[in-house]
């Protein structure tokens, strides 16, 4: 078919969210090594143009919704160029503690995230 398969666009999501955490000053294995998970939960794709592999895309995220213990990111798939919108995206996430019983993020995690919301 030439074109890429639905299940890697959750790929592209997972990266994109870890590097938005990053630019936000905190990495997934910090908080992860703060004794945290963030659990997807539920996880959304709605695919509008098929992307051809090989193609150049770029990926937007944004931090839509956060509490201490729940977040939502948003996903944008779009063309190189920016002009064309491929596939839009969410997952929710719920914080664990290493147990993976439901906890709250520390203070200065969630700090740092809530300073992004959009």
């Amino acid at each position: 078919m030439g074109v890429v398969h639905n299940r890697v666009y959750f790929d592209w999501f997972e990266i994109g969210r870890t590097e938005f955490c990053r630019q936000a000053g905190i990495s997934y294995k910090e908080i992860e090594d703060s004794g945290f998970f963030l659990v997807v939960v539920e996880a959304h794709c709605r695919y509008r143009r098929a992307l051809n592999y090989d193609d150049l895309f770029r990926l937007r995220v944004s931090l839509k919704e956060i509490s201490p213990r729940k977040l939502v990111f948003a996903y944008q798939i779009l063309s190189e160029d920016g002009s064309l919108l491929h596939a839009t995206g969410e997952t929710v996430h719920v914080v664990t503690d290493r147990n993976l019983r439901l906890a709250s993020l520390p203070p200065r995690i969630y700090q740092k995230l809530l300073s992004f919301v959009s």
